[in-house]
């Protein structure tokens, strides 16, 4: 058998399926039970900041050794 036609043969059956079986597992993982917590925090991060820009990190560093003092 030419190693072509064995690859191919392979891709055709044993590859397609472990394919599929990884989209549906990524599938299931993205809809399982308590992910919705995860999807929903992520999604509201362009909304954490509404009234002003998030600081800096120097900035951020400062206003803590500020507030210490």
């Amino acid at each position: 058998m030419e190693h072509y036609s064995l690859l191919r043969e392979f891709a055709d059956s044993w590859a397609l399926l472990a394919m599929m079986l990884l989209f549906l597992g990524v599938i299931v993982w993205a809809f399982r039970p308590g992910s919705s917590r995860i999807h929903q925090d992520t999604a509201s991060i362009p909304f954490r900041n509404e009234d002003r820009p998030a600081p800096d990190a120097g900035t951020a560093r400062a206003t803590a050794k500020d507030v210490r003092s």
